[in-house]
């Protein structure tokens, strides 16, 4: 008990100089960092009022993509999980110092079960082979998927080989993550879900909001959620994404892999894939008068 305080600082016993000079020195530090911006708080509200800031998706006239597209990635579910979309598992120590404070690489991605267009989930599709802007993006065509610029700080969705260092953390499995180098790291490709009809619909036009597997070029691993895996982010419950290729008993990827590239809609409700219920018939064949 002798080191319990029995009066408060205005009455002048003890050591009460240093404990008047310590809490000036605690009240100044403080208000510098309410000045700068820099309180948890502070910084806690900047990160939800910019990474939640609606984006307007592209709008498909042809139904297909194209580079320079705005997208949303939307995996439609499976049996332990529902619709999620990938977004950008930031939090304030993801943030740069202000006065202008912007996201930093590397940063961590996440499929979170918003699917609101917004800043935290809203990626452009970019060419790695000189396409120009409005190009029609092919299967099997390599491609870039970068964040908003601003406040996302225009990085790229990147991939490497998994090692004991670096890998994803729950799964182990092979780190999907962004960085802000585009390198061959960062190049994505798309291929038909059904293994069946892959060669068919090699170098036709990639259409939107339709299952598609999104492949790493360079690992030849598909993107991929789990369901698993759950993670607990500020944003609530979400899930490890990962690049890996899930087969079922028939050597197809299962629906851990199966993404939709999903557009704006023509009149303003939202996503096309609102309302888009997953098939669980057997796959469509394209024929002739297709």
């Amino acid at each position: 008990m002798a080191n319990v305080r029995s009066y408060c600082l205005n009455v002048r016993v003890g050591n009460w100089n240093e404990d008047m000079y310590l809490a000036e020195v605690k009240l100044k530090d403080f208000l510098e960092k309410k000045e700068r911006g820099e309180l948890a708080v502070q910084r806690s509200s900047f990160l939800n009022d910019n990474i939640l800031k609606q984006v307007d998706l592209t709008v498909s006239t042809d139904g297909g993509l194209h580079i320079g597209d705005s997208v949303m990635l939307v995996n439609m579910g499976g049996a332990s999980r529902g619709r999620t979309a990938v977004s950008i598992n930031a939090d304030t120590s993801s943030l740069t110092r202000p006065p202008d404070p912007v996201i930093q690489a590397p940063c961590g991605v996440i499929a979170g079960q918003s699917l609101q267009p917004c800043t935290r989930t809203a990626f452009t599709i970019t060419s790695v082979d000189g396409a120009s802007s409005g190009t029609p993006l092919h299967y099997g065509q390599s491609f870039a998927l970068r964040t908003t610029n601003g406040f996302a700080g225009g990085l790229y969705l990147t991939s490497d080989l998994q090692t004991f260092q670096k890998c994803a953390k729950k799964s182990r499995l092979q780190e999907v993550s962004l960085n802000e180098d585009s390198s061959f790291l960062s190049w994505w490709k798309i291929l038909h879900f059904d293994p069946r009809e892959r060669l068919e619909y090699e170098g036709l036009p990639v259409p939107a909001n339709v299952e598609v597997l999104i492949i790493h070029c360079k690992t030849n691993q598909a993107l991929a959620v789990l369901g698993d895996q759950v993670i607990w982010t500020a944003f609530g419950r979400e899930y490890e994404v990962t690049a890996h290729t899930f087969l079922d008993s028939h050597k197809a990827e299962t629906d851990s892999n199966h993404w939709l590239i999903a557009t704006s809609d023509p009149g303003g409700a939202g996503l096309l894939i609102v309302g888009h219920q997953k098939d669980t018939t057997e796959p469509h064949s394209p024929t002739q008068n297709e």
